[in-house]
């Protein structure tokens, strides 16, 4: 047992010179014991067993398998500390430390015990952990700081070069700061996507150029609208905010805080700037490439021939740096581009209030937008050119018919209009198209409505001397369809004057004639017909067959009074021969007809719906207040609204109107994008249709005067 101890307490410095000195100690004490038991079992002595000494020959065994352990280990480590560290492989270290922890595991019971297995097992599990740390370390992210932040953490210092080896690593027991390593090598990879991500920044912005585009008049460069360069600037901008709200930011705070402020002063710059080449180029052509709104505004001109001086030195100065954050980084650039926008927005606000002049000249001018209006005063004094605008300005009228001079060239006298059916109109009188636009506007649209007035004066004279076949191809569509709805409504007053007369069946014979006129009309419809003939007598074949209906119902009602409601519930036209005048009737209102020249347009087939729709619309009209058609979309609301209009002979403008929409917007009125307005500037009120957002109905109408 005491030499159990002692070998126990062996020095460990040489270890196997000590086993063999035990070795042959036991060896000898084993000779003893053979003679002995020899000897004893001479004399037939009880022999002892010896147990000590078969103790000792055991656990000489175990230390002998564990220091050889321990020796494979110590070896192997000592190989790889002398390793560089950027070529220690990890991987192949810890799975042979790992085999050594399952050999060490696979040791006898008894060596777990000794300070020997200990130090051992302690050993392999330290370099575990310390390989891992090291693994960590290894890692692309990690930076001189870095590496003074762990000497600084571990209390070690050593020179971290290409020289520096495993065991320089072991030094710092990185195993005792596991935590730290962990937490430096996390702090370093997070600030390597930071460099990525400002290396990428610097990458992306130092290619990322303007690109320009001339324009056509002044051949000026002017910025062209990117949508990668926004898309990118954005996308930046907001990398950028969350890089600035993550905690290992300190290191990388004055670069990040720096791009911030580059590609802030960037965007400004660019929508501040794109803003004020829109104005530009949009009051360049006005104030400069307009001679007539230049006299018109001389102050204003003046003014703008300083912006314009000012915009060109910056778009030049702009222009020969063509990189994005350089050339909007000059210092004071987004000053002077405020500058510039502030009087731009002075020379709008005169433009916009000389626009409103014009429109108070010519109250149409509200409908149109202010580009196709600036078009119009551009070419006021050449009425060739503002003719294509003619359709935004009156229902019907697509261009007019100019008379020749001496040299066959086209004069500034109106002789005539032409729909855009392509039906002709001679004007009563030529109309004189000199001076300015809104003056001559007005003379246009004078003449439009005397010559209106004056066809449908001749033709309710002429209705009675030739056959109404014959005679509705004398005149206009228009004049021939109003004029036969009036002497429907007289023909109808007759049949009822007659009736109390006591002839009974007069209302019955008035319908036979109406149903004789409407067979001769189809008839008609099946020979040869020019399109815009056929066009007319679709459309009046189609009023007749409602007019036919309502005397039909009066007869099945047996109706003998022109007061039933029956009768002044319909829309009846009549010819006042004192005024010399069309009105309109309906119920107890009354309204004057304006004589809006609307071409040779159809018109919708009139159902009981239609009917009420009316009495509503025109009763609200009468009595100053609003009406309201409601139904889901495709009913024919707005459409029935604009066919009222074109029975009272009135200006239809239609709206596409939203929630932001208020009595400011000028909204382009194009016959192709009409849809919720109807406006009337010749009567005193116009009918306003708009989305129905609280009900969801898709139109409404509301009646409001002017």
């Amino acid at each position: 047992m005491c030499v159990l101890i002692y070998f126990l307490r062996f020095d460990s410095q040489r270890p196997y010179q000590m086993l063999n000195e035990f070795y042959q100690k036991i060896q000898g004490h084993e000779k003893t014991m053979a003679s002995l038991m020899e000897s004893a079992s001479l004399f037939e002595v009880t022999i002892s067993e010896y147990k000590q000494l078969r103790q000792c020959r055991y656990e000489v065994g175990l230390l002998k398998e564990l220091w050889d352990m321990i020796t494979v280990v110590e070896s192997s480590i000592a190989a790889w500390r002398t390793t560089p560290w950027r070529e220690i492989n990890v991987e192949n270290m810890e799975l042979e430390c790992k085999r050594f922890s399952k050999d060490i595991r696979g040791l006898d019971k008894e060596v777990r015990a000794w300070e020997a297995f200990t130090g051992l097992d302690s050993m392999v599990k330290n370099i575990l952990t310390s390989l891992r740390a090291v693994a960590e370390l290894q890692s692309p992210a990690i930076r001189t700081r870095h590496w003074h932040q762990l000497m600084a953490a571990t209390g070690v210092c050593f020179t971290m070069d290409q020289e520096t080896t495993l065991a320089d690593l072991l030094q710092l027991n990185l195993h005792c700061f596991e935590e730290k390593v962990r937490e430096i090598v996390d702090k370093a990879v997070k600030e390597m996507g930071m460099e990525k991500v400002l290396s990428e920044l610097n990458s992306t912005w130092t290619g990322m150029h303007f690109q320009y585009e001339l324009q056509h008049r002044t051949q000026v460069p002017l910025l062209r609208m990117d949508e990668e360069l926004i898309e990118t600037l954005e996308d930046n901008q907001v990398q950028l905010q969350n890089v600035m709200s993550s905690k290992y930011i300190a290191h990388f705070l004055d670069e990040v805080s720096s791009w911030q402020s580059k590609l802030s002063v960037a965007d400004l710059v660019i929508s501040i700037w794109f803003e004020v080449q829109r104005t530009w180029t949009h009051l360049e052509s006005i104030f400069i490439g307009s001679e007539d709104i230049r006299s018109q505004l001389p102050e204003e001109s003046r003014c703008f021939e300083g912006i314009d001086d000012d915009f060109k030195e910056l778009v030049n100065s702009m222009h020969q740096t063509p990189n994005v954050v350089e050339a909007t980084n000059k210092p004071g650039l987004f000053g002077k581009l405020e500058d510039i926008k502030s009087r731009l927005s002075l020379c709008e606000k005169a433009l916009a209030e000389y626009l409103d002049t014009k429109r108070l000249a010519f109250p149409r001018f509200y409908f149109i937008s202010s580009a196709d209006l600036l078009d119009i005063l551009s070419n006021g004094t050449n009425p060739h050119q503002v003719q294509k605008h003619l359709s935004k300005l009156f229902d019907n009228m697509a261009k007019m018919h100019f008379e020749a001079d001496e040299e066959g060239n086209p004069s500034k006298a109106a002789l005539g209009m032409h729909s855009k059916e392509d039906e002709y109109v001679p004007f009563i009188q030529a109309c004189d198209c000199s001076g300015q636009v809104e003056i001559w506007l007005n003379r246009v649209l004078d003449t439009m409505r005397s010559t209106v007035r004056h066809e449908m004066t001749e033709a309710v004279t002429a209705y009675e001397d030739k056959p109404r076949e014959q005679w509705l191809f004398d005149y206009p569509a228009q004049v021939a369809l109003t004029c036969t709805q009036i002497w429907w409504t007289s023909d109808v007053n007759i049949a009822f004057a007659r009736i109390e007369e006591g002839y009974d069946n007069s209302m019955k014979e008035y319908y036979r004639k109406q149903v004789a006129q409407l067979n001769t009309l189809i008839s008609m419809l099946t020979g040869q017909l020019t399109p815009g003939d056929r066009q007319k007598v679709m459309t009046i074949c189609t009023i007749d067959v409602h007019a036919r209906d309502v005397v039909a119902k009066m007869i099945s009602q047996k109706v003998e009074n022109s007061q039933a409601f029956v009768w002044l519930s319909q829309l009846r036209h009549r010819w006042d021969e004192g005024d010399r005048h069309c009105f309109a009737n309906i119920c107890d209102a009354q309204f004057l007809y304006s004589y809006e020249y609307l071409g040779n347009t159809p018109r919708l087939v009139i159902t009981p719906l239609t009917d009420r729709c009316y009495i509503t619309l025109t009763q609200s009209l009468h009595l100053t207040m609003s009406g309201a058609p409601a139904g889901p979309a495709g009913t024919g609301k707005t459409e029935t609204t604009k066919d009222l209009g074109r029975a009272l002979g009135v200006m239809v403008y239609v709206f596409n109107c939203s929630e932001q929409m208020d009595y400011k917007v000028e909204t382009e009125a194009d016959e192709d994008e009409q849809r919720n307005v109807l406006g009337v500037t010749n009567a005193a009120f116009f009918l306003c249709l708009k989305s129905d957002f609280e009900t969801g109905n898709d139109i409404k109408t509301s009646l409001t005067w002017f």
